[in-house]
């Protein structure tokens, strides 16, 4: 009994090492083989990409001035909301008060004529949603979002938000008190100093430089300022308000009608923002920061602005140059050559102009190689077609980023409010994949030649100089400074 249960056993084991050899035979098996065999040229393609579709957008200016664009959804019970004031950002900040339109964008939501900033927040979180502000260049966008069942009440307290704001003083000192500290903190990062003087390089003296606060104009700030520039920069003839989500055409107009309808204009209004320059000398800094064991790098020359003819061409030619992880740039001085964690470039589009930038924090021995690397992509760029398999690749990734985004209609409303901001039709939102899909090597190689030639950068590194100063001599003259 026992020699039999051995035997029995060995039999299956014996059977089991063979189903291998035996499956192995069979007509399923030698077609799997060859599958797994064959040339990736036989695997299927990628299927074509989708554009965005165009949403409905339905449109109506009331009779003080605002446009109202109404986007109707299905899906989450939820409406959400964008107001976009047009010439309320930075740019219309003055050089002794730069950064201005950020605290005013952060203290429209901390007290109006009904409510506290307590009661706003507390109010905003029983209808299931928020309000908050925030600014940009060209312009400061109020958001809001509630169930469906609280747009209107929503729609009320944003309007509240918008229209009545009255900058309490308690309020005001704590929001300096913040801005400050987190100004103070800021400092102390080279690549805050290099970015900032990045920006005076390429814009000089036009307020697109002009971002950031300093002590002196932060200090400067009270109530009554704010009060003053809230009433020249908030007016209706220069806004827009996005509605989007569960409601109907016919409620969302008639909702932005009793919120808005009777908005009047007051002040004298902030004059438009002058065009931005498109050429600039190139300038040579060197920012000290003594002991620091890395170097941050930034190059940089202006731009264009986000209407001119071939924005997309750039907006894709940045991309395969510096936008993102499998970029030129980052490919070759992160993967090949191990000087940085992470390295970009490309544009940036506003409504009156623009700037090309790159830059990356490297070691300390290797900041001329770095500089050399980026000169030698940016020449590349104009000088060489890209191949047809990277030009696929980004054009999916531009694409396919794009569709992912704008799937929330939360970003929807925030795609159109800020593309109107610069200068952007509504039809944009929906035309934009198919326009990438359009550009050619050659457009890229033009953008590259334009844009992108090294004798037109300005370098700003911020560094100890006694580690890096002689790496720098082949780049030119450094203006040496701790500004």
């Amino acid at each position: 009994m026992k020699k039999t249960m051995q035997a029995a056993a060995i039999a299956a084991a014996v059977a089991t090492l063979c189903a291998p050899l035996a499956y192995a035979q069979t007509p399923a098996a030698k077609a799997a083989k060859a599958a797994a065999a064959a040339p990736a040229s036989a695997v299927p393609g990628y299927a074509p990409d989708k554009p965005l579709p165009v949403p409905q957008i339905v449109r109506k200016t009331l009779a003080n001035g605002l446009e109202v664009w109404v986007v109707p959804r299905k899906g989450l019970p939820r409406v959400d909301y964008v107001l976009a004031v047009r010439g309320a950002g930075s740019a219309a900040d003055d050089a002794q008060r730069p950064g201005f339109a950020g605290l005013l964008a952060s203290l429209l939501n901390e007290g109006t004529a009904k409510h506290s900033s307590r009661a706003i927040a507390e109010a905003s979180q029983a209808l299931g949603g928020g309000v908050a502000g925030g600014t940009s260049q060209d312009g400061i966008t109020v958001s809001a979002y509630a169930l469906a069942s609280g747009a209107a009440p929503m729609m009320a307290l944003l309007a509240e938000v918008v229209r009545e704001p009255t900058f309490p003083d308690a309020e005001v000192a704590l929001a300096k008190a913040n801005a400050l500290q987190s100004l103070k903190v800021a400092e102390t990062q080279p690549g805050f100093r290099a970015d900032r003087a990045l920006s005076r390089t390429i814009y000089g003296d036009h307020p697109y430089a002009r971002t950031t606060g300093t002590v002196e104009s932060i200090n400067a700030t009270d109530a009554a300022l704010l009060r003053a520039e809230h009433a020249r920069r908030f007016r209706p003839d220069r806004a827009l308000l996005v509605i989007t989500g569960q409601i109907t055409e016919a409620d969302a107009i008639k909702l932005a009608e009793a919120a808005f309808g009777d908005w009047k204009a007051s002040g004298t209004p902030v004059a438009d923002t002058p065009a931005a320059r498109t050429a600039a000398e190139p300038a040579r800094l060197l920012l000290e920061r003594p002991g620091s064991v890395q170097s941050t790098v930034r190059l940089g020359r202006p731009g264009a602005a986000a209407t001119v003819e071939e924005q997309v061409p750039l907006r894709l030619a940045s991309t395969i140059l510096g936008g993102g992880f499998s970029s030129r740039v980052n490919t070759n001085l992160r993967e090949d050559k191990g000087y940085t964690y992470g390295a970009s470039a490309g544009a940036r589009l506003f409504r009156q102009g623009g700037a090309i930038t790159g830059g990356a924090d490297v070691r300390n021995e290797v900041t001329g190689k770095a500089l050399a690397e980026y000169f030698k992509e940016y020449r590349k760029l104009g000088d060489e077609l890209v191949g047809d398999d990277e030009m696929r690749m980004n054009k999916r990734y531009v694409a396919g980023t794009y569709l992912l985004t704008n799937q929330l209609q939360r970003a929807v409303a925030g795609s159109l409010a800020n593309n109107w901001l610069i200068g952007l039709p509504p039809e944009f939102l929906g035309q934009y994949v198919p326009k990438i899909q359009q550009v050619t090597a050659e457009q890229v190689r033009a953008i590259g030649k334009k844009y992108f030639d090294p004798a037109t950068q300005s370098i700003v590194v911020v560094g100890d100089k006694a580690a890096i100063a002689e790496q720098l001599k082949e780049f030119g003259e450094f203006t040496v400074t701790d500004k």
